[in-house]
């Protein structure tokens, strides 16, 4: 069977008309469609944990200004690290993809990437990381590399867990260790309570998406948190996110951040207690909604935290 044209295929998670479809030629299409670059809210939620800790970090360490070295960094290796992951995932889960309707339009399921060439460009993406990573430390080279485990092992987790987004937590969460080590070339309390947040903040984020495919997870038994939780998910985003504000927020304090991070976190708090009040378990369009606004409310707290280092520098 022939597979279909790259310009007949509809991704539903993806904005229609974004830059992929519009100015890429149409054989490198689906390699885009692989690494997500049609959907960056992937790599913007891998790279915030990476700008909270190494803005945290440089405050703490007396920098007016994170490193705009270390930040465009962290941004390359996100795009890189993000797209590497999808494609693994997709590698594994192409027999799982085809099954699900919100998956099945993918490259690997929908035929229009074989496997063996979705492992080069795997390679290809995992090499970028690989330079990115040899730009720092040993210390967090090694850290890094740490981080292949959970991503390694996440794909499989909804076999045998209904609780695949811890993992998925870990691994994402991960740029939350990186950028504290990044400056000080070790790890202390406040990276450690930034990671543990960010690994809470990621299981309800994605506990919030998991819902657009809740009925289809059933039919083939796949583990997710919104099937087990369903209706009471509201109250799992309170705890989660509750003591996803709370560890921040001691985490900044022993950081000794000042005012402008707490106004940030304030905001980053109101942003999503928003989230669990427009909460619709039924609503898969409000879903995708909510789970994307995650971004905004991630560079509230980033900005808290840049403008805070740049206030105690003067």
């Amino acid at each position: 069977m022939t597979p279909p044209d790259s310009e007949d295929i509809v991704i539903p998670d993806a904005k229609r008309g974004n830059w992929v479809d519009r100015l890429l030629p149409a054989a490198l299409k689906p390699y885009a469609q692989l690494a997500r670059l049609d959907r960056p809210i992937g790599w913007w939620l891998l790279l915030l944990p990476c700008w909270w800790s190494l803005a945290l970090a440089s405050g703490a360490a007396g920098h007016a200004v994170p490193s705009p070295w270390y930040a465009l960094l962290f941004f390359i290796g996100a795009v890189a690290m993000r797209g590497a992951g999808c494609t693994y995932n997709d590698i594994v889960d192409r027999d799982i993809d085809a099954a699900v309707a919100r998956t099945r339009t993918r490259p690997i399921p929908s035929g229009r990437v074989s496997r063996a060439a979705a492992t080069v460009f795997l390679t290809l993406q995992a090499l970028v990381g690989l330079l990115v990573l040899l730009q720092f430390d040993r210390f967090s080279i090694v850290l890094g590399l740490c981080s292949l485990v959970p991503v390694a092992i996440y794909p499989f987790m909804k076999r045998i867990t209904h609780f695949p987004q811890v993992v998925l937590g870990l691994s994402f969460s991960w740029g939350a260790l990186m950028g504290w080590s990044t400056v000080f070339g070790r790890l202390d309390a406040p990276a450690v309570l930034v990671y543990v947040a960010a690994i809470l903040w990621t299981f309800a984020y994605d506990t919030i998406y998991a819902h657009q495919d809740r009925e289809d997870d059933a039919l083939i038994d796949l583990g997710s948190t919104a099937r087990y939780f369903a209706q009471s998910t509201p109250k799992l985003l309170t705890v989660c996110y509750g003591a996803t504000v709370l560890l921040l927020g001691v985490a900044f304090y022993l950081a000794d951040a000042k005012i402008v991070a707490f106004v940030g976190l304030a905001g980053f708090a109101r942003h999503l207690a928003w989230q669990i009040e427009k909460f619709d378990a039924d609503d898969g369009v409000l879903c995708l909604r909510l789970f994307k606004s995650n971004r905004d409310a991630g560079l509230i707290l980033t900005a808290g935290l840049v403008v805070d280092g740049l206030l105690k520098g003067m």
